[in-house]
């Protein structure tokens, strides 16, 4: 009987079989090796990143569970976690059930978060740039200065800031809530910018200033263009924190026509007699959906920001 032999130059890649049955290929294919983990490692590792997904994500389980519940089931013992039947009417009735003007609330924060994205993208874009790519006495201890603001917490200075804004008679409006925004766009974002400008080869800048480029041409044409990730970046993360904003303009804001729609889901306890928590975690849903929309929607981008953030400087 003929004997077909493998070829000489087959690897184990190409014959995982004889791969196996080598001595200690059963071990590094369960266990690893030190550069490359093995199977029960890698299962390991899904397990816990399972159970902590499941763990971060049961919150906002039990919100949308009790956002379509009736009120006999809210507070049920054992929890009903998939209710029958599914109240979809919970929707629009949280909606209208408090009597408040909703939608004005609506185009408040829409107005309110998108011209603070606006000014924290373009303010923070310039001092990044600033911090980056210029070179001028004291540049490393002023950002360093800047890193500094991050330590302190929002209640030392929301004191002074409600005293100056109170001053200047902005007390009322949304120009506190809007106009700082665009004088800086807050320490995280410099850093954030500052880390990816500094990724970008500088030999790109020396090209554009042999032809002739100022610094306000480079940082609009080269750096801004190649920064698309950390911007995006930057605007899901500017945009999360004033659309959810709640203390700031709980300070500043006391007409309600001027209200937010995180101040709408304060005052909504407030405006019923009893807590119907299942109107308030479908109202919650609602509130929460653009956030989730914009996350989606720049996904890929600002998953690349955040990843390629800090690989020079």
């Amino acid at each position: 009987m003929r004997t077909i032999n493998a070829p000489t130059g087959a690897s184990s890649e190409t014959n995982p079989i004889g791969a196996m049955a080598r001595p200690g290929a059963l071990q590094r294919f369960l266990f690893g090796t030190r550069f490359h983990p093995g199977f029960l490692q890698q299962l390991v590792l899904y397990l816990i990143i399972g159970v902590l997904a499941c763990i971060m994500t049961l919150p906002m389980f039990w919100m949308l569970s009790t956002a379509v519940k009736s009120d006999d089931l809210v507070f049920k013992i054992p929890p009903v976690w998939i209710p029958s039947p599914i109240v979809w009417s919970n929707f629009p009735a949280s909606l209208q059930s408090s009597g408040q003007p909703v939608y004005l609330y609506a185009w408040n924060t829409v107005e309110i978060s998108v011209l603070s994205v606006l000014g924290t993208v373009l303010s923070s874009s310039v001092v990044a740039f600033g911090f980056a790519r210029l070179d001028f006495p004291g540049r490393d201890t002023l950002f360093t200065l800047v890193l500094c603001t991050l330590m302190l917490p929002f209640a030392v200075t929301m004191v002074p800031m409600f005293i100056l804004f109170h001053a200047i008679g902005w007390l009322d409006t949304f120009k506190p809530l809007i106009i700082p925004a665009w004088f800086g766009g807050g320490a995280f974002n410099i850093f954030l910018l500052r880390q990816f400008f500094l990724s970008i080869p500088k030999e790109y800048d020396e090209a554009a200033h042999i032809d002739g480029a100022g610094s306000w041409t480079i940082l609009w044409r080269i750096i801004v263009p190649l920064s698309k990730p950390g911007l995006a970046a930057v605007t899901v993360f500017a945009f999360v924190f004033y659309w959810n904003d709640f203390l700031w303009p709980l300070v500043v804001i006391s007409k309600q026509e001027h209200f937010t729609l995180s101040l709408f889901l304060a005052t909504f306890q407030v405006a019923q007699r009893s807590t119907p928590w299942n109107l308030l975690m479908a109202a919650s849903t609602i509130v929460m959906l653009p956030t989730v929309a914009v996350f989606f929607f720049a996904q890929r981008l600002f998953i690349q920001g955040v990843a390629l953030t800090g690989l020079k400087g």
